[in-house]
Order: C-alpha cells, then sequence, then structure tokens
C-alpha cells in the first residue's frame, strides 16, 4: 500500500475502519522512514530508573536507534547522565529541546539550572525548557518558577526559552505564558478519556488553545502520544493498532501544518509503572529490549 496522506487525511486523521492491522502496521512504516519533527528520548534502561547514572555510551547507543527517525531529540534534566544527551545529539547531528527538571528539592533545581545553562553557552542546545508541568505538580509557586525561566533568559540571550506543561496551563497562568518567548505544551488525548477516533480532533483543539494563550507566539507541541498497552481511561484504549494509528494521524498533520511535535515516546520504560500502572511502562515507540514494536 503506497503512504497517500493528502488521500487519507481528514480533520479527524484517518479513517481506519476498513484497514486491517497489516494495513494499518504498513502506513506506520511507512511514516516512521519519512520521520519525524522530534522524539523525546527515553533514558532509563530495564532496571534503571530516575536516580542512577547514566553512561554516555548507553545514550549514544540509544541515539544511534532512533537518529534515522526524528530531526530533534527533547531531554528532561541536565544531571545524573542527562547532560550527555544533548551533547550526543548534537555529536549525531540532530537538533535538541533540553530541559532542566524542576521540582521541590531548591538544591537539586540549582543543579538543572546551572547544567543547561552550561550546556547552552557550550552550544549543544537549540531551545532550553525550564521545567516539566511543574505547576501541573504544584510543585512550586509560579513566581518561583518564573524566577527559574527569567534567569535561565538572563543568561542565555539568542536561545529560545521555554516551560513544559499542559496545555491548558497557559491560559490559566498569562505571567508564564509571557514570560516564555515559546509555548511548550503537552497534549494527551489519551489521559483526558477521548476515544482513538477523535484522538487528532481533540489534540489540535488542545494545541489551539495553547496557541490563543500564547498571542501569537509559537507553539511546540512537546509530548504526545498513546500507549499499546494498559488499562483503559474512559474511551481511551491502549493497544498496538491505536498505538499506530494515532502516530499516523499526529506525524501526518504536524508535517502538514508544521507544527514542531515531539512524540512521546522513544522506548518503554517500565520504571513509569510504578506511578501510572502498567499503561505507563508502554508509551514507546521501541521496547525495553530496544526493538522497534510494531
Amino acid at each position: 500500500m503506497s503512504f497517500r496522506p493528502d488521500k487519507l487525511l481528514t480533520q479527524a486523521g484517518i479513517n481506519f475502519s476498513q484497514y486491517s492491522s497489516d494495513q494499518i502496521r504498513s502506513l506506520f512504516h511507512e511514516r516512521l522512514t519519512e520521520g519525524m519533527h522530534g522524539l523525546c528520548f527515553s533514558l532509563y534502561a530495564e532496571g534503571q530508573q530516575p536516580g542512577a547514572t547514566i553512561s554516555e555510551s548507553q545514550v549514544m547507543r540509544r541515539m544511534k536507534i532512533i537518529q534515522p527517525h526524528t530531526n530533534w531529540i527533547r531531554s528532561f534534566s541536565c544531571i545524573d547522565g542527562n547532560e550527555h544527551i544533548p551533547k550526543v545529539a548534537k555529536d549525531l547531528k540532530l537538533k535538541t529541546l533540553v530541559g532542566a527538571w524542576i521540582g521541590e528539592d531548591r538544591e537539586l533545581n540549582e543543579q538543572e539550572v546551572d547544567g543547561l545553562i552550561s550546556l547552552a553557552r557550550d552550544g549543544h542546545v537549540d531551545i532550553a525548557a525550564v521545567g516539566n508541568e511543574v505547576l501541573y505538580r504544584g510543585d512550586l509557586p509560579e513566581e518561583e518558577l518564573l524566577h527559574y525561566i527569567n534567569r535561565v533568559k538572563d543568561a542565555l540571550p539568542g536561545i529560545p526559552v521555554g516551560y513544559v506543561d499542559a496545555y491548558y496551563e497557559f491560559a490559566q497562568r498569562p505571567k508564564i505564558a509571557e514570560a516564555c518567548d515559546i509555548i511548550l505544551a503537552n497534549c494527551y488525548p489519551f489521559w483526558e478519556g477521548c476515544h482513538i477516533d477523535y484522538s487528532l480532533l481533540y489534540m489540535k483543539q488542545m494545541y489551539h488553545q495553547a496557541l490563543q494563550a500564547g498571542n501569537g507566539k509559537e507553539v511546540i507541541i512537546t509530548e504526545t502520544g498513546w500507549p499499546s498497552a494498559g488499562g483503559s481511561l474512559g474511551s481511551a484504549h491502549p493497544s498496538f493498532d491505536n498505538a499506530m494509528k494515532y502516530f499516523i494521524d499526529v506525524q501526518q498533520w504536524s508535517q502538514n501544518e508544521e507544527v514542531g511535535t515531539f512524540y512521546f515516546s522513544s522506548f518503554d520504560e517500565s520504571w513509569k509503572s510504578e506511578s501510572e500502572g502498567e499503561v505507563g511502562a508502554n508509551w514507546g515507540l521501541w521496547n525495553c529490549r530496544e526493538e522497534l514494536k510494531y
């Protein structure tokens, strides 16, 4: 089957009702081969979790697997081996959205911010993200987060600086939206219980809500994806077919509309099941053995 996005994609995505699993898989592989704007980098191999120190060789091994399929890499932290991610990505000619993980631990926050600034000054950062879902989790007051954002902006003139959170947070936090050079929005129809048949339409609504909150600033979708296994949430059902359908729709829309989109995620990571249940460990395009799942 030849992949003809101009014939297949509608406002609500491709009508997959007449497609077999094998045909969906064929479309998935064609879309993956064409490549994507960006991919969230999953750092931790089986048996590892945040806090483990990761070697540069592990980062290189995983990066080489995904390099042919993406133009950008997104990282989430600047310590404990995460600092290798933008360096390796640059060695492999990829662009980088580099995040400093900001949370309740102020001492770690200082290490993260200093690490982000250092990586950027060394030429490893194309976009800097100060924090990921800090306000969604309730880790810090808004004013304290603004301090970190402005500190990085002052330190890195010429590099776009933003903050990552759920798409609706920017409408609710106009000071945050104003402080950001670029709006970095996480958009997950799955986590809001959306049926796969309407998931692209819903994701586009999320994007436009963030766009409106940004008052003309560019919006990048920093996370979106669909799990291949685990428990359902409302009308959202994990499965191999649904994960492939969502990937195909999102990648084609992102290309057609020229919207920067980072797919979540590159590899399955078992440690996430501790906080999210079985579904949390099944968001990768590659499994925990670093094999393409579909």
